[in-house]
């Protein structure tokens, strides 16, 4: 069977966003042709909570969907369609922003933040739509486990056991992969147009030819289909070390749209894009909202 390749390994640099939150940007603007049609992803990996207590006070979306995923810690959050509550260890919080959404995450003070921010485009079919917002428990999410890893299938499919996120505009294939210490595991159920890539956020893992070229966590490792039937699904293979590895595979059909991005908001095009900075200054840009933000 053909396998895919190792294109890219991206590991990002370290920033700081809301209010003073430091975290690895390892996803973003100079990533978009490459893994359309995933955003930016961010990941935060600290025992210090004045790395992160400030968090990201109340901030507007538009046209995409956020995903947050904890293995570790605790964000409280709320926005304008009036949802409240907190993620908590191995749960997640799928927000589809569409025409416009405000909301916060404030992380609470835990003995480590382990975890990642995900941004999904959405088409321009569904940059409008109405805001939505999903709340993963850890009991909603079913796994599988086979002779070298457990596999938690939080959005799409895995070996016929679906995920507790089904996406309306963007199907995406979420799957937390918890390999054991000097393990080998192979993954063919994503097809070969689609954009796949693995975030190592635990361990150490090869995804190379020879799988000799370990790479450290923090790290968006670009799997590219070789084979020229775009139907095909061509294999991922992977190795951890004797620490084992802790990664995400993350996989979505590209869009193959313009990208038109402004902060916390984007669009398809610069109109489009001033036109919702114009809504948040005339007070029009939440379409969609708990009566109490209208």
């Amino acid at each position: 069977m053909p396998k895919r390749m190792c294109q890219s390994v991206v590991r990002g640099k370290s920033a700081v966003d809301g209010a003073g939150v430091h975290l690895r940007r390892v996803l973003g603007y100079n990533t978009i042709k490459n893994f359309d049609p995933f955003l930016m992803l961010d990941g935060f990996d600290s025992d210090d909570p004045e790395d992160y207590i400030k968090g990201f006070p109340w901030h507007p979306h538009r046209g995409i969907e956020t995903v947050t995923y904890l293995l570790e810690g605790k964000i409280d959050h709320g926005d304008s369609l009036g949802n409240e509550g907190s993620i908590n260890e191995l749960q997640c919080q799928w927000m589809t922003a569409g025409s416009g959404i405000i909301h916060q995450e404030m992380p609470q003070a835990s003995e480590r933040m382990l975890g990642c921010q995900l941004w999904v485009n959405l088409p321009k079919s569904g940059k409008m739509t109405e805001p939505a917002y999903r709340d993963i428990k850890k009991e909603d999410v079913k796994f599988v486990r086979d002779s070298s890893a457990l596999i938690r299938v939080l959005s799409g499919s895995y070996q016929g056991t679906p995920g507790a996120v089904k996406g309306e505009f963007i199907s995406v294939q979420y799957l937390d992969v918890d390999l054991q210490p000097d393990s080998v595991f192979s993954y063919n159920e994503t097809p070969n147009d689609h954009t796949l890539f693995l975030y190592l956020i635990e361990g150490t893992l090869a995804a190379d030819e020879t799988l000799s070229d370990f790479q450290e966590k923090g790290c968006a490792i670009l799997m590219s289909a070789v084979s020229n039937d775009h139907s095909g699904f061509d294999e991922v293979v992977v190795k951890s070390r004797e620490q084992g590895a802790r990664f995400f595979i993350i996989a979505a059909k590209p869009l193959n749209e313009p990208v038109a991005w402004g902060g916390p908001i984007v669009m398809n095009s610069k109109e489009e894009l001033d036109q919702a900075f114009k809504d948040l200054d005339n007070n029009t840009f939440i379409k969609h909202a708990h009566p109490k933000w209208l």
